[in-house]
């Protein structure tokens, strides 16, 4: 039997092999209100080949208070006009859903479309909440919830309106909007959020279960305290949503057994409104939990500590180069005092990195003689596959005031990594030709992490990490990752279906 279920703590609803009716109800962001006297329909497929011999149905529901009492509102479940359940009275008063599972017999179901019906007394004195409904064969009990479960964790980027209020008082105010996605690729749904800036502002959250709203507390940077509520206004799968602001991403490892051990890909992004955070900690839907301590490496802005990354890089196109003397390209990258000599008053030269590197800066060293051979005019430009270029930095009207000075220019902009980079002479002192002693680039300093990871019902282990170099084709890439996840995913279904196909096939010899 395919996975069946009707999610409507989602929003919009999420179903599977379903279609739904309604009758006296309404959708909120977190159930189906249904009043007295009324009726959701669900209409699900069963293959006319597959013999099904029960059915395990789990209605989640709960009934709203009346005042003081905890309400009352009796509900009949009907699957094909046949009365499955009559006059059920699901526990009301409370703040959480009820569990309500019943075995169906399979001779109730046919081939072909199948209504299963849930309605409401007219005598019902209060509302009825219903929040999911899962149908599965009994030998597969739970599969429904795992698809339903997978389903609502593709989507890791969420979007919240937000209010605060001074404590002790009653009016709430508008705030900023905050946008945050925390993924290690588990297929799990944050339960708790908190993260502090590097104002040292501070907040912390918790979401309800279908991540439809938060509650929380809020700390300024001059200790201002606040509560925090949100309600969700948008949700998609990871790269939607986050055009615009810089998610964190690195590679990770945990520490255990006495060592560092890879443990994947790590994505973190909060934006409150109020900056750059320094640390965010989270526990997930599953129990585990973590804390990541970031750095954002100075060097992102071209600061000294910006590692030199000349030793990945080779030359690999030059317009003009004095072999006979010795005075080639090559020396650019070389620690002496050899030169490049160009025998023209204009001349470019091409650098290839053995993988896509981002940088920050790079530095132009003048030769031994002849000043009048300095370039004073040039552009640095990247380009991922040597034919397509964008400009980096521009200078003109640049000198050097001594022989075998080193000057280091500053490259500002996104932060992509390139491939391949292109100096463009275009300038000199007046001289017929073109000299330089030496270049060097210079990377981005990595931005990373430290902290702990911690399992459920285990013990905390170390865990941190290292910036992942983002190509400007990174949303490409992403959307591919994405599509190779959704195939995997659809790989197992069929795995699983080939599975029921077997069993099937043996009861049918058994027989």
């Amino acid at each position: 039997m395919q996975p069946t279920f009707a999610d409507f703590s989602a929003m919009p609803v999420s179903m599977s092999n379903a279609g739904i009716r309604y009758r006296n109800c309404h959708e909120t962001s977190s159930h189906l209100a249904m009043g007295a006297d009324a009726s959701t329909a669900l209409d699900f497929e069963v293959d006319g080949d597959e013999k099904i011999v029960e059915v395990t149905l789990k209605m989640t529901a709960l009934v709203s208070k009346v005042g003081g009492s905890p309400g009352h509102a009796p509900v009949d479940v009907l699957l094909n006009g046949e009365v499955l359940v009559q006059g059920l009275t699901v526990p009301g008063g409370g703040d959480l859903p009820q569990d309500n599972v019943f075995a169906v017999p399979g001779e109730l179901l046919r081939p072909g479309t199948n209504t299963l019906e849930i309605r409401t007394a007219a005598g019902a004195r209060s509302m009825f909440w219903l929040y999911r409904v899962t149908l599965d064969s009994v030998y597969e009990r739970g599969r429904s919830e795992r698809a339903m479960a997978a389903e609502a964790a593709r989507d890791t980027v969420f979007s919240y309106s937000t209010q605060r209020r001074a404590p002790f008082t009653s009016a709430w105010r508008p705030g900023p909007r905050l946008l945050f996605h925390v993924d290690r690729g588990e297929q799990s749904l944050p339960a708790q959020l908190g993260w502090r800036g590097e104002d040292g502002a501070e907040s912390a959250i918790s979401f309800q279960s279908n991540m439809s709203d938060f509650h929380g507390h809020h700390r300024a940077a001059d200790g201002t305290l606040a509560e925090f509520r949100g309600r969700v206004i948008g949700r998609g799968a990871f790269p939607e949503g986050t055009e615009g602001v810089h998610t964190h991403r690195f590679r990770t490892e945990e520490g255990w057994g006495g060592g560092w051990h890879d443990s994947g890909e790590l994505r973190i992004l909060v934006e409150d409104g109020s900056g750059p955070v320094e640390r965010v900690t989270w526990r997930d839907q599953r129990g585990n939990s973590g804390v990541a301590a970031l750095r954002v490496a100075a060097g992102r802005t071209g600061a000294e500590d910006a590692p030199d990354v000349t030793g990945q890089v080779t030359v690999v196109e030059v317009s003009d180069e004095f072999e006979e003397a010795g005075e080639v390209a090559d020396n650019l990258l070389r620690d002496s005092r050899a030169k490049w000599l160009a025998g023209d008053c204009e001349a470019t030269v091409e650098f290839e990195f053995d993988r896509p590197t981002a940088l920050s800066g790079y530095t132009l060293t003048s030769a031994n003689d002849f000043p009048d051979r300095d370039p004073r005019d040039w552009t640095l430009s990247g380009s991922q596959d040597g034919s397509r270029w964008t400009e980096l930095d521009s200078r003109s009207g640049q000198g050097f005031t001594e022989r075998f000075e080193s000057r280091r220019f500053r490259i500002g902009g996104a932060r992509v990594a390139y491939s391949r980079y292109r100096l463009d002479i275009t300038g000199n002192g007046g001289a017929d030709e073109i000299q330089l002693s030496g270049v060097r680039f210079a990377g981005i300093a990595a931005d990373h992490f430290s902290g702990y990871y911690q399992r459920y019902n285990e013990g905390p282990i170390g865990y941190r990490g290292t910036a992942v170099a983002t190509p400007d084709d990174s949303a490409e890439r992403e959307r591919t990752a994405r599509l190779t996840a959704e195939l995997e995913q659809a790989a197992r279904s069929l795995a699983e279906a080939a599975r029921s196909v077997g069993r099937l096939a043996e009861w049918v010899r058994d027989r």
